[in-house]
């Protein structure tokens, strides 16, 4: 017997009640999935005899009074914010045995005692970050760019592993929180009630909103609205008529939010809208939750029904298992629930995978109307399948069953964001580091059918590049692992092209920032530069995704400084004559690094501006 008690972690709840049901507990809502909904991670060590008091909890054993945080396995890990309590409890006969008791703990985290706390990984509760007032004091010098400290402790080593930045690897003040979004037709509105179904992705970081957001049958929004609590507007970001209106993605920022903003937004009291000008006019509307998947989301999907006006709509958050062939995801329904449904504690309904209306996979569940989301993973997908999905020909669909039944769908596609795809090559984070002043950058953009077009400039190399790759995190120095050769491409110290052939395991790969690009060199045959693939957080401009950024390397000062930093920025120029620079630049706090940036005039905004260089 468990005694489950005090869990509030949203949409994490039926995830910890599917674990739970493996081990006796019977829940209704745990009944909604036949295996639980992401496999606990394997017991390290075999289960003790009958005869020893303790718990079982997620095919692992406990001893008595021990506490632990229960570990979901891939993709959302451990939930450091559950607490689990094995309690020691006697039965009428006198006999010791355990029940599980799990409880929220983040209610009870201290309240920090600066102004801009940050959550490290690994905790539940947020804390001042160390040398924060030091750390202001840089931010508003390079406010705009990313940099990181050149790694001059690496250089005797032969080979250099150090240059794979994953999540535990970022900093305090490069901290973040994603929220989530469904926008459906809203019923209660003025507006006559629209067909439209749209996804909200945002990341907070420190005082501002990042959001992008794509939406499907409905004409391109003329404005986004940020709700409070009580429905008042808290923020509104017109869509400028400029924007491409073939796009069907809206990206802006939300600067400098005021704390009681932030503090709404960390609670889930928040609502965003989006609605179109002209004849026909619609709104959609959606609250803004946090959401553990998104972390992990490499691939995503927007679910749409035929039906004109029929308020229903879902989004589902997939990812690929690191080793095996298991797609995982989290669907998110909204009105596919009718009110004559509430009179039923569980509503079945059917998830399909398809290709071109075949059925390939077929999940029964019961879900609930309070509660309609619902996880699960589709295991050993085979090479046929694993095509389809990285070509976005794959199909979620999710129908319920009975008399009337009501059903959406939508194409899975790689995960789609307002963030830059780029990277910086330096010597510094070759294989074999070295200071030689060159630089390698690189911006890509990834397409719905799988296609990666790319964009790559070389300079400051000390000699002929012989040799241009994407790679994998090698196991070993004499091990590289290839996927991609550019070197065909590249002349003149550029290349550009497309990469029509990636797996669904390399579109994963590339959307966890797992991907590295090489620069090899007649006299650096493993590489001179190398830098690792990532997204870069949009800032509110557009130049990072029509532009080429600026290189900047030591090589371009006078006289050439022989470093291995490397970096380079996006140099654009408004309305008004006046520069604006962002973009990443590596090492520029130690490192002395020039650029050329040459207006093309032929696109300038304003013609009657005079000729400008940044350095």
């Amino acid at each position: 017997m468990l005694r489950f008690a005090g869990m509030e972690i949203l949409r994490e709840t039926i995830v910890v009640l599917g674990v739970m049901s493996c081990v006796g507990l019977h829940f209704g809502l745990a009944s909604r999935m036949k295996s639980p909904s992401l496999p606990i991670q394997s017991e390290r060590e075999p289960l003790p005899s009958k005869g020893l008091s303790g718990c079982s909890f997620g095919g692992r054993f406990y001893s008595l009074e021990y506490t632990w945080h229960p570990d979901l396995g891939e993709p959302f890990g451990v939930m450091h914010c559950v607490q689990c309590h094995c309690e020691p409890h006697r039965n009428r006969r006198g006999k010791v045995f355990g029940k599980v008791s799990c409880k929220n703990i983040k209610q009870d985290c201290p309240e920090p005692g600066c102004e801009d706390p940050v959550l490290l990984p690994g905790h539940c509760c947020k804390t001042c970050p160390k040398g924060e007032l030091d750390r202001k004091q840089v931010d508003s010098v390079f406010d705009g760019f990313e940099y990181f400290q050149e790694k001059v402790d690496d250089l005797h080593k032969s080979y250099n592993d150090r240059s794979y930045l994953s999540s535990e690897d970022i900093s305090p003040s490069e901290s973040r929180t994603d929220f989530v979004a469904l926008l459906t037709g809203v019923s209660d509105s003025w507006l006559p009630s629209s067909s439209g179904v749209a996804r909200a992705r945002f990341s907070l970081s420190q005082t501002s909103l990042v959001f992008s957001i794509t939406f499907q049958r409905m004409a391109r929004p003329s404005r986004i609205l940020f709700l409070d609590a009580d429905g008042n507007t808290a923020f509104e970001h017109r869509v400028l008529r400029g924007e491409s209106s073939e796009s069907n993605m809206i990206c802006g920022v939300w600067k400098n939010l005021p704390k009681a903003q932030v503090r709404l937004l960390q609670a889930e009291q928040m609502q965003v809208s989006m609605a179109t000008a002209g004849s026909r006019r619609e709104e959609v509307q959606g609250k803004i939750i946090k959401h553990r998947a998104l972390f992990a989301e490499t691939f995503s999907s927007t679910l749409t029904s035929e039906e004109e006006h029929s308020g229903m709509g879902g989004i589902a958050m997939l990812t690929l298992s690191d080793t095996e062939n298991n797609l995982h995801f989290i669907l998110m329904l909204k009105g596919l629930l009718q009110h004559t449904d509430k009179e039923r504690p569980l509503v079945p309904i059917r998830v399909q995978l398809q290709y071109r209306q075949h059925v390939l996979r077929e999940i029964q569940a019961n879900v609930t109307v309070h509660d309609p989301d619902f996880a699960e993973v589709l295991t050993d997908l085979n090479s046929r399948e694993l095509f389809w999905l990285s070509r976005g020909q794959l199909e979620i669909a999710v129908e319920t069953e009975g008399r009337d039944p009501r059903r959406i769908s939508g194409f899975i596609t790689g995960r789609k964001s307002c963030d830059t795809i780029q990277s910086v090559m330096s010597s510094g984070d070759a294989l074999t580091p070295s200071k030689t002043g060159g630089v390698g950058s690189a911006v890509f953009h990834l397409h719905d059918n799988g296609t990666l077009d790319y964009q790559v400039q070389i300079a400051g190399v000390s000699s002929e590049v012989v040799g241009l790759t994407v790679e994998m995190k090698p196991r070993r120095r004499s091990k590289r692992s290839v996927l991609y050769d550019l070197s065909s491409e590249y002349a003149g110290g550029r290349a550009a092209g497309s990469w029509s052939r990636m797996e669904a395991r390399h579109i994963h790969m590339l959307l966890q920032n797992e991907l590295f690009i090489n620069v090899a060199t007649a006299d650096h045959q493993e590489g001179e530069l190398r830098g690792q693939i990532r997204a870069l957080l949009y800032s509110g401009l557009d130049a990072r995704r029509h532009v080429v950024p600026v290189p900047l390397a030591g090589q371009y000062v006078y006289p050439p400084v022989r470093t291995g930093a490397g970096g380079h920025a996006w140099v654009t120029i408004d309305e008004r004559c006046h520069r604006c620079h962002l973009g990443l630049a590596r090492d520029i706090v130690n490192a002395h690094l020039h650029g050329l940036a040459e207006q093309d005039w032929t696109t300038s905004p304003t013609r009657d501006c005079p000729p400008s260089r940044a350095g």
